[in-house]
């Protein structure tokens, strides 16, 4: 193949990735022997642009790829803050987020500005990345374990399965034509992942990424290649905005178990289910954003005249959450929104360092504006009364230092700051 012909389908695969508007909503999941229910959606993302490729980080917290001035970062939302904030900042655009087996960092496909697209994996602490595979092209991917990669990977004008072992650098190709969908199967050793190979009926099959047996599970619904387990009999797709099940050896053929039109959900792509299968998360284009993003932000704002209002910890807390996560997103219209007007700013124990809004925006705003890696991490958070007393290791121009630093709040506005560096 002449390579203008090669980059130009590197290009149109990475560019998949970002072409349509989609959000992430979060669903409750009842699951019982005869029915499976799905209530309490909620749209997470709530952005304009591209937000896809969801996976739970852990019980709390959810990663997703999401537009963010012009480009394609990680973001991850806390759902006991109802929060977002962002894990990296590189030039290029991080796509398909997943943790990393038995480790605190997590992994992305990177597409950079010079159109290099690999596999990287990121440090939790200080966002810094690192490249996973140099010598594939590496579009979709799952964790087999903490040492081997199953991906879907671009050559010629193909996906193509490969088992990557990470301990070893070798690479090794196991099926054709595959689909971007690939998933540990609850309760076993396999990886299903979609096959093409059949176009007229696509094909959901298992690999034993050990011996590089395949078999095949069931037949996809008819054009969808994104699906979930449920648990380690039980399939999850969507077609449009119908979301169905199949249970295996029980169910003929898959079953509609929910119409998520009420949603605003016009096209279902990607799903995750949580470990307890009580949680699902679902990518989808909307066929109204501005009626969606309106709904959520009635549900955030009432959320915050809760937390100004009241004086538990949780509360107090969650004001100091979200002005870290503006302060890692250099959002300086954002954090300031959370200071109180006369606040004041200390070097610890009692030396006055800016008082007032006007004063610290223009401090803040200028360290913004000059700190592109900016970035602070919590190690550590007491709560005590009004008090937030965090241990933060901050990432500024290329390097790392620990601080702490106590926030108090009255009203539902910092109010004082103290810093001990």
């Amino acid at each position: 193949m002449k390579l203008q012909t090669l980059l130009l389908l590197c290009l149109c695969y990475s560019f998949s990735f970002s072409q349509s508007n989609t959000e992430v909503f979060l669903f409750d999941l009842e699951n019982s022997a005869s029915t499976i229910e799905v209530k309490n959606g909620k749209n997470i993302s709530n952005n304009e642009g591209y937000d896809n490729q969801p996976s739970f980080l852990n019980d709390r917290y959810i990663l997703f790829a999401s537009t963010r001035n012009g480009q394609t970062d990680i973001a991850k939302y806390d759902t006991r803050y109802d929060s977002k904030s962002w894990l990296n900042f590189t030039q290029g655009g991080e796509y398909t987020p997943l943790k990393i087996p038995n480790k605190n960092d997590i992994s992305a496909v990177r597409l950079d500005t010079d159109g290099k697209q690999r596999l990287y994996s990121y440090n939790s602490s200080n966002g810094e990345s690192k490249e996973l595979i140099a010598d594939l092209v590496v579009a979709y991917y799952t964790w087999y374990n903490e040492h081997n990669i199953v991906s879907a990977v671009i050559e010629n004008d193909n996906l193509n399965l490969y088992v990557s072992n990470l301990q070893v650098g070798t690479n090794r190709k196991y099926a054709t034509h595959v689909g971007r969908s690939f998933h540990n199967i609850p309760n076993s050793n396999l990886i299903s992942f979609i096959s093409k190979e059949n176009e007229n009926q696509w094909q959901i099959k298992s690999l034993n990424p050990e011996t590089g047996v395949t078999k095949v599970i069931a037949n996809s619904l008819e054009g969808i290649e994104d699906i979930c387990w449920l648990d380690g009999k039980t399939l999850l797709s969507g077609k449009e905005n119908k979301l169905f099940k199949l249970r295996l050896q029980r169910d003929n053929n898959w079953k509609q178990i929910a119409d998520l039109t009420p949603y605003n959900i016009t096209q279902i792509t990607r799903l995750a289910v949580n470990s307890e299968s009580d949680k699902l998360l679902i990518a989808a284009d909307v066929s109204d954003k501005t009626e969606t993003s309106e709904t959520t932000e009635d549900t955030s704002e009432s959320g915050n005249t809760s937390t100004e209002t009241s004086t538990d910890t949780k509360a107090i807390e969650a004001v100091v959450q979200r002005n870290l996560e503006a302060y890692n997103a250099r959002d300086i219209d954002a954090f300031m929104n959370d200071y109180a007007a006369d606040v004041k700013l200390y070097a610890y124990p009692n030396t006055l360092q800016t008082e007032g809004k006007e004063a610290m925006r223009k401090s803040y705003k200028d360290w913004f504006e000059r700190t592109p890696d900016l970035r602070a991490f919590i190690k550590k958070r007491i709560v005590i009364g009004n008090k937030v007393i965090d241990e933060e290791q901050v990432t500024a121009n290329g390097k790392i230092f620990e601080a702490v630093a106590i926030y108090e709040v009255e009203n539902g506005k910092i109010i004082k700051v103290t810093f001990i560096q």
